[in-house]
């Protein structure tokens, strides 16, 4: 295990050194347009994933790449890590975020979320906050983007109860477009608020589209319960894998003590 950690100081360092030289890239993009922005952070994704793996030992592979429709979409991902926010980005023509308003405010790094077209919510306004999310999100989807929104609103542990948001359920109505759930297996080797990266093979696989049409509460069933039973099988696919390189699955995820869940007029995720 020594030499993980000795692969994962050395990735950290070296991942966060890179994203000074691509956020200098990206301002530098910002004053062409903020296409050009988004442009830049797939790069960064690309060549993050690129890194890991020369470092880390952490394959990628991606299935069900051909389920992709194209043009307006949005696109919900299980949530397990930050290695998902950048990775999937390449996937899509003109990708946005619904994001935590505070990123917003970090330095340089928040006004190119802004240039990018990113809507930023604030998460404390409960219903208000809902409304203009929908509302944001309806206009920018309807010009043609992809909007990927994690249905559960922030990052999960692996193993942790499916939690998912009214909030995601009430963009797809609103939206009026086909819905591209996505499972990953990305937690158990960047896992969610910890130092160590592990090698193996993350997995994502998009799955079948949801189409446009269905009710709120029949879309959020769907929706957890295809995304749910495919993560589980990746999940299970990666333990397997890491059984067998390191003759016991790695303790890369501790025991979590799950919050209690919000009312459901905070649930904006």
């Amino acid at each position: 295990m020594f030499v993980i950690f000795l692969r994962s100081l050395i990735f950290n360092v070296l991942f966060y050194i890179v994203l000074v030289g691509w956020v200098l890239a990206a301002t530098v993009a910002a004053l062409f347009s903020g296409r050009a922005v988004v442009k830049v952070a797939k790069m960064w994704g690309q060549n993050s994933i690129w890194l890991m793996r020369l470092i880390c030992g952490t394959k990628v592979e991606f299935r069900g790449l051909e389920k992709i429709p194209q043009g307006p979409l949005i696109v919900a991902p299980k949530h397990q890590s930050m290695w998902e926010t950048f990775a999937l980005l390449q996937f899509f023509d003109e990708p946005l975020y619904i994001l935590k308003r505070e990123l917003t405010w970090l330095p340089v790094f928040g006004q190119l979320l802004l240039r990018g077209g990113m809507i930023a919510i604030n998460r404390a306004a409960g219903v208000k906050t809902l409304v203009e999310m929908a509302r944001r999100a309806r206009e920018e989807v309807r010009r043609g983007r992809q909007l990927i929104i994690f249905p559960e609103g922030t990052r999960r542990p692996v193993d942790a109860p499916p939690n998912y948001k009214s909030g995601v359920g009430q963009i797809y109505v609103d939206c009026g477009v086909p819905c591209l759930p996505v499972a990953l297996n990305a937690g158990l080797f960047w896992p969610r608020r910890q130092f160590m990266r592990y090698p193996g093979t993350i997995v994502v696989e998009f799955l079948d589209p949801l189409p446009a049409g269905l009710d709120r509460r029949e879309f959020l069933r769907q929706l957890s319960d295809v995304v749910e039973t495919a993560t589980n099988r990746l999940v299970a696919e990666a333990r397997q894998e890491q059984a067998e390189l390191f003759g016991r699955v790695p303790s890369a995820v501790p025991p979590q003590v799950e919050p209690a869940p919000k009312p459901e007029s905070e649930q904006v995720g």
